[in-house]
């Protein structure tokens, strides 16, 4: 566990983040937020005037077409659709800071390992070191619909980004020391000596040439990852800087954190990645006002919009099954690790399909804090305390206003505890978040 708690926010360049139908809430401001870079911006500031780490963006190109084979709710709903590019927001919210990170989600089905290196080292080079990446194998069938891609089984995913990881090193480790020389009065620019010439032969990818971008102040971006499966685990101790994870209860969250560190020991990893997890905060004036919102949330999706992203996600077409049959009794290719996840939503694994749809819709599967700012500060410390992690990425309720609430209202009161930052101490984003 760090000596303080990390916090990220977490959102998606869409209608939504991760509430189902957020954008019918009044106090919602993402739809017009999605024509504006202001909204952005405003973000960008209330995020390091909170001392986050970064803010971090999902992405889910080509959308939910799993359940009732269909792309129809997926668009009624506004699930994730538009799904806009989160690249856009990037340099417009680093231009914007001065301390926070900005990571984007990339999956390795989507472009070719140099295209996705030249993209975000760019932004790393020009932030001074402030990019982190999200490595996602690529589990949504219908991104590999929209480009025209075969998809492949679960751990042979892994194995494909595997060898998209080495070229990427490869390409972030080809430019030494001394290499630039910016000799003005020579006119040389760089030694060629001291530049690689990349030239990787793979079963899934080639690639010759040398690296297209400059190392920034941190080297390369952060990594992050999110597998939780058995196969999907092993990548991210072999890549990740940060695993990312959604689990239901502090007591999964403590067993989560202490199995990466035995397979972390297992696989000869010396530095177990950090751990954080998602949550979604509810506040109110009094416990009873934010156990009211909460229920307005989980009220206002229809069961076809949350059973439409369950369904995307996990690769399970749900209008096959009865609501109220257990989820553990299912599998699927895509998210194991979240399957399993909310299965065990009550503790015994005996969670509905109804149970997970509502809880999915509402926020993703991931657990809801719900109450005062201070009762909300208290389980964020307990959370945080008892199952060892670095931190969290929270994802509102409501855009940007949830943000600014959260900010304004438990950040004070994480900071008076001790446990939480009150000034940026490094200046790359690696330096904070592994801080």
């Amino acid at each position: 566990m760090s000596e303080q708690m990390h916090l990220i926010g977490f959102y998606m360049h869409s209608p939504i983040n991760h509430s189902a139908m957020s954008w019918t809430d009044p106090e919602d401001g993402r739809l017009d937020g999605m024509a504006s870079f202001d909204h952005w911006k405003k973000l960008a500031r209330t995020l390091e005037r909170g001392c986050f780490d970064a803010a971090f963006f999902a992405d889910t190109p080509g959308g939910y077409d799993w359940y009732r084979d269909s792309l129809d709710d997926y668009v009624r709903y506004g699930v994730c659709w538009p799904s806009h590019d989160p690249m856009a927001l990037m340099g417009v919210m680093l231009a914007e800071t001065e301390h926070l990170g900005l990571a984007l989600t990339l999956s390795t089905s989507g472009s070719h390992p140099y295209t996705t290196v030249r993209r975000l080292s760019t932004l790393d080079y020009m932030s001074g070191g402030r990019v982190g990446w999200n490595i996602v194998s690529g589990h949504l069938r219908a991104e590999h619909r929209a480009l025209g891609a075969e998809q492949l089984q679960h751990d042979e995913r892994y194995d494909h980004a595997d060898e998209y990881m080495d070229v990427c090193y490869a390409l972030w480790n080809g430019i030494k020391p001394g290499a630039i020389l910016a000799d003005r009065e020579r006119g040389l620019y760089a030694d060629p000596e001291k530049i690689d010439v990349i030239d990787f032969q793979g079963d899934y990818f080639r690639c010759r040439g040398v690296p297209p971008v400059l190392p920034s102040a941190q080297g390369r971006p952060v990594l992050f990852q999110a597998g939780s499966s058995g196969r999907g685990q092993k990548f991210a101790l072999k890549h990740a800087d940060v695993v990312f994870a959604i689990q239901p209860q502090a007591a999964a969250m403590t067993k989560f954190v202490k199995k990466l560190g035995e397979t972390a020991e297992t696989e000869g990893r010396k530095d177990t990645p950090k751990v954080t997890f998602g949550l979604q905060c509810i506040l109110g004036g009094t416990e009873e006002e934010a156990k009211a919102h909460q229920k307005e949330i989980a009220d206002r999706i229809p069961i076809d919009a949350a059973l439409n992203r369950m369904s995307g996600t996990m690769g399970v077409d749900f209008s096959r099954l009865e609501l109220d049959s257990r989820l553990a009794d299912n599998t699927t290719e895509a998210s194991q690790g979240m399957l399993m996840a909310l299965a065990n939503m009550a503790g015994d694994g005996n969670a509905t399909v109804r149970d997970a749809a509502r809880l999915f819709g509402a926020s993703t599967g991931m657990p809801q804090v719900v109450g005062t700012p201070e009762q909300v500060a208290d389980e964020l410390e307990h959370l945080w305390r008892s199952s060892g992690c670095h931190g969290f990425n929270l994802t509102p309720t409501t855009s940007n206003s949830s943000v600014e609430e959260f900010v304004d209202e438990v950040v004070p009161l994480l900071q008076k505890k001790g446990i939480y930052r009150t000034e940026y101490t490094g200046k790359t984003f690696a330096e904070n978040v592994m801080a």
